[in-house]
């Protein structure tokens, strides 16, 4: 049973990264750069004419496939991760290519490394520490039962390490029990009260827990985490909470748990993407649908070429 919920982690964040608006714009760099030097100028002729039509990613004259639905970076970097899991951490970002693409907590990493700076100075001295980025990998080192912190201090630090080690923790428990409100539980114990994401993450689940539904509590995160200052979608203090909120209201069940997460416009490049991973993780494989499991097993190669039309499943059987 543990196998088939390591399958439903990894698909679960595959489908709740494709689920995420953000995934087009990624899967879009597939396409020519004046594709999307023309949705941007879209955008402004939007902005300076005062129209309310606003420009979605689209393909004009290039193939289509790239648009399709499908996963992105969050899955890329999953994959890109059991892949080198059995790899010294700082060696295996060491390795990576110039023609990647990666949140700005990856790739000031990246740099610090090459300058000699080392983990866990290279997470810690980082204008991005508090992202997710190391959130979205920790989903393979919980479903293996390992500690991601050696991986997480590369690019991360403070709420960003923290939320590795919840989520990692939580995906742990997930695969063992397959109890969302288990893995909750097991997050909350490395989440810290007088830490912002430990306290969001209590606050989420109180609210929550009030709405009673996932769909119902969007409004209520919304107003509780969200203050519309920060301009990125991937703040750990925020993203994580949400998943583990929405994974325990849901019950565990991907298909309520996902579209809410989904819901979160200024979340997006990631809760939906964790919660996939809880609630995959408690579901397991024959929890996600069926059409689900098809959109979203392929990987593009839009953040890491070299993962272009890798089976994400076929990657998994190794560990599962």
């Amino acid at each position: 049973m543990s196998g088939d919920r390591i399958r439903g982690a990894f698909l679960g964040l595959a489908v709740g990264d494709a689920a995420g608006w953000p995934a087009a714009r990624h899967r879009a760099a597939l396409h020519a750069p004046w594709s999307r030097r023309l949705h941007r100028e879209l955008d402004a002729f939007a902005e300076e004419h005062r129209v309310t039509t606003l420009p979605v990613p689209f393909a004009l004259n290039q193939p289509v496939a790239p648009l399709a639905v499908g996963p992105s970076d969050d899955a890329e970097w999953l994959a890109w991760t059991l892949l080198t899991i059995g790899e010294p951490r700082a060696g295996a970002f060491r390795a990576l290519g110039p023609d990647i693409r990666a949140r700005i907590s990856v790739a000031t990493a990246i740099d610090n490394l090459a300058r000699g700076v080392e983990p866990p100075a290279s997470g810690h001295d980082n204008p991005h520490h508090f992202d997710d980025a190391a959130a979205v990998r920790a989903v393979a080192f919980g479903a293996l039962g390992r500690d991601p912190t050696e991986d997480a201090q590369v690019t991360n630090a403070g709420d960003g390490l923290l939320g590795a080690r919840a989520m990692a923790l939580a995906v742990a428990e997930a695969v063992a029990s397959g109890s969302a409100a288990e893995a909750v539980r097991a997050a909350l114990t490395v989440l810290p009260e007088d830490t912002a994401i430990g306290h969001n993450a209590r606050l989420a689940l109180e609210v929550a827990h009030a709405a009673k539904d996932p769909f119902a509590a969007v409004p209520a995160l919304d107003a509780a985490l969200l203050d519309h200052v920060y301009s990125y979608a991937v703040g750990a203090a925020q993203t994580v909470p949400v998943a583990l909120a929405l994974a325990e209201v849901s019950g565990g069940a991907l298909d309520r748990a996902v579209p809410a997460a989904a819901c979160l416009a200024a979340l997006a490049d990631s809760a939906p993407a964790l919660t996939g991973a809880l609630t995959g993780a408690c579901g397991g494989l024959a929890a996600i649908p069926g059409e689900w499991t098809g959109a979203a097993r392929t990987l593009a190669g839009c953040c890491l070429p070299i993962l272009a039309g890798k089976d994400l499943m076929e990657l998994t059987e190794e560990f599962a």
